[in-house]
């Protein structure tokens, strides 16, 4: 238990978690554990590296043992591999033997598929209803983009504003303007100039 808080908190870092690889005894399927034992997490590892909880049932592994999934995901025991012993060699059963492991696995390739492919048409169905989502926002946008276009029409029109012409130019009343100019009204007149 130890361990997988660790695994997590390393994949949560980033860190590379090294994880075992084994395949079914179909040679196709693979799962990938921190180790393949009791109460360890099992993840079947698809075409394009997706990692997906192992669906419930038991599973022959490839080097014979079975592994058993209670809860989807969690390995509830591994068995060693069945041992044969022959206690009167019958000619039936041993063709039904590799059937039934044939039955096994090909039952646990089925269900492994139908897991892959619901989380595939899942994840295309979400997709498209986000899709749906945004044209709908996209819509909405292009209907304020059009009253927007309405209000900068009506702000073409131009504003009143100040005329310059209109200026009214105050004219200036000049006391004693008929008065002999003095010294003091040059002085004056090159300081205020």
């Amino acid at each position: 238990m130890k361990t997988s808080v660790i695994n997590q908190i390393k994949t949560l870092l980033g860190m590379e978690v090294k994880l075992e690889t084994m395949k079914l005894a179909d040679g196709v399927t693979i799962l990938e554990a921190d180790a393949f034992e009791m109460d360890k997490e099992v993840f079947v590892v698809t075409q394009d590296e997706q990692k997906i909880p192992v669906p419930v049932g038991e599973y022959e592994l490839e080097d014979g043992r079975i592994m058993v999934v209670e809860v989807e995901g969690i390995i509830m025991e591994v068995k060693d591999a069945p041992t044969t012993e022959e206690v009167a060699p019958e000619d039936e059963v041993a063709p039904e033997v590799p059937v039934k492991a044939e039955a096994k696995t090909a039952s646990a390739k089925k269900t492994i598929e139908s897991v892959v492919k619901e989380t595939f048409f899942a994840e295309i169905e979400r997709l498209t209803e986000e899709n749906n989502e945004l044209k709908l926002k996209l819509e909405n946008l292009s209907k304020v983009e059009e009253v927007t276009n309405e209000v900068t029409e009506l702000a073409d029109l131009k504003p009143i504003s100040f005329n310059p012409e209109n200026a009214n130019e105050v004219e200036h009343f000049q006391y004693g303007s008929k008065r002999p100019r003095t010294i003091m009204d040059s002085i004056l007149e090159k300081l205020n100039n």
